[in-house]
């Protein structure tokens, strides 16, 4: 099938690549002209593992193209996706502007049957919106094309987005139409997941309700973290038990400094604005939420506790993006860190394979290093929050020998507590066993 995908971010890539996979004949559109020549030279804008190599092959084999010229993408291809970013403001509302914009643009220069088709995410109804955009804008025009709308949501995790992509543990298909219907599962006959025909506004609700849910997990586990330490339990091994239960299972019960990136904090955000526009309290996601904001408040407060006056302190910080194997910083605790860091005087050396490029403008006065070692050496402590493989496979025996201090605050949990202990280290990890907490 020939399909245009809009907007070339994260998702908007990932989803090209896949369907170029698959056999399909895809146009990547998007006006920023400098993110089109990188892509044409078989360059992503941003970092995912494997993304380069396969996006490299597609645009050798023709199956993937990109342009900055909407009018010719909606003209060569049956389905038009969007996949636009929808940031929220401070009090959660999501910013359909880019989407809007979008959808004007379609209408404008629709010329035949098109299916349009939301993958970006957006609060429940806005693909009805969409539809009364087309339906107006070919009015104006004095035309009167056919289409149909529907819903696709993207369930891709940072760092594997193009496995997910590819291999997608489910596909939702929010539509009424069963031309529409039809189309869609075209587009994902090579592919065996389960798929979920439903809805347009419950495709909407279930992007909404997955990340939240996750992101309640977190939280949970976070909180639970912290009676632990006050009771000597070890939360590694709370969690190991309870993920034993299939009704519960054990993904996002890693207790840790608190979930970010582009989806959880924003997604969550949004499910309680839309909540309160209809009278509903969301009592449990608001509390999600405050402990994920106040994760790095009490994480914090173990690092003051041990190492008291910071002015002067020399503070190794591992980690700089959101999670391993991107190079997005977004809601990353780091941007938390650091500054509560800088108020207290420290001297910051940090260190991240991919995220510096990101950070450096945002914290000028705080050394770089090209490699962890360099990081740790002279350090007064370390601060490990990003839990790179580089960065665990590191020699910790060494690791010591190079820092100055023993105190070593693991914000993941990503490290064993009766090994460090052992090298010598204070090492301090969320919610874990006294006996291996440097007490």
């Amino acid at each position: 099938m020939n399909i245009a995908v809009i907007g070339t971010g994260y998702v908007g890539v990932s989803t090209s690549v896949s369907f170029a996979k698959w056999g399909h004949d895809v146009v990547g559109v998007d006006v920023d002209e400098h993110k089109i020549k990188l892509l044409e030279a078989g360059t992503p804008p941003f970092y995912e593992e494997g993304l380069e190599d396969e996006l490299q092959m597609l645009r050798k084999n023709g199956k993937l193209s990109f342009t900055t010229s909407l009018e010719e993408a909606v003209a060569g291809s049956e389905i038009l996706y969007v996949t636009v970013g929808t940031p929220s403001d401070a009090d959660g509302v999501a910013d359909l502007s880019y989407v809007r914009a979008v959808i004007r643009q379609i209408g404008t220069v629709m010329n035949a049957y098109r299916l349009v088709v939301v993958k970006s995410t957006v609060p429940v109804g806005t693909t009805d919106e969409v539809r009364r955009i087309i339906r107006a804008e070919l009015e104006n025009r004095g035309v009167n094309f056919s289409f149909d709308v529907a819903s696709n949501p993207e369930f891709l995790r940072e760092g594997r987005a193009l496995e997910d992509a590819l291999s997608p543990e489910r596909i939702v298909i929010g539509c009424e139409s069963p031309k529409a219907i039809r189309m869609l599962r075209q587009i994902y006959e090579e592919v065996s997941s389960p798929v979920l025909c439903t809805t347009i506004r419950n495709a909407e609700m279930i992007k909404y309700a997955s990340n939240a849910f996750l992101a309640t997990k977190i939280s949970f586990v976070n909180e639970l973290a912290r009676l632990c330490e006050r009771t000597g339990a070890d939360i590694a091994d709370v969690a190991r038990g309870m993920g034993m239960d299939s009704r519960i299972g054990f993904k996002f019960l890693n207790a840790g400094i608190g979930y970010g990136g582009s989806c959880f904090p924003k997604d969550v955000k949004a499910l309680i604005r839309l909540g309160g526009e209809h009278g509903i309290s969301m009592q449990l996601l608001q509390k999600v939420q405050e402990v994920n904001q106040t994760q790095v408040t009490w994480f914090m407060g173990k690092v003051k506790n041990r190492l008291h006056d910071l002015a002067g302190k020399r503070i190794a910080i591992l980690g700089l993006t959101f999670k391993p194997n991107t190079d997005d910083i977004r809601e990353a605790p780091a941007l938390r860190v650091i500054p509560l860091l800088l108020e207290r005087q420290a001297v910051i050396s940090a260190y991240d394979p991919k995220g510096t490029i990101h950070t450096k403008p945002i914290f000028t006065d705080i050394d770089y290093a090209d490699s962890p070692y360099e990081a740790v050496r002279g350090a007064d402590a370390i601060l490990l929050l990003t839990e790179w493989p580089e960065i665990l496979e590191m020699d910790w025996r060494q690791v010591k020998q190079l820092a100055s201090g023993p105190f070593l605050f693991d914000a993941r949990n990503a490290l064993d507590p009766q090994q460090m202990h052992a090298l010598g280290f204070q090492y301090m990890g969320i919610g874990r066993h006294a006996a291996f907490d440097g007490r």
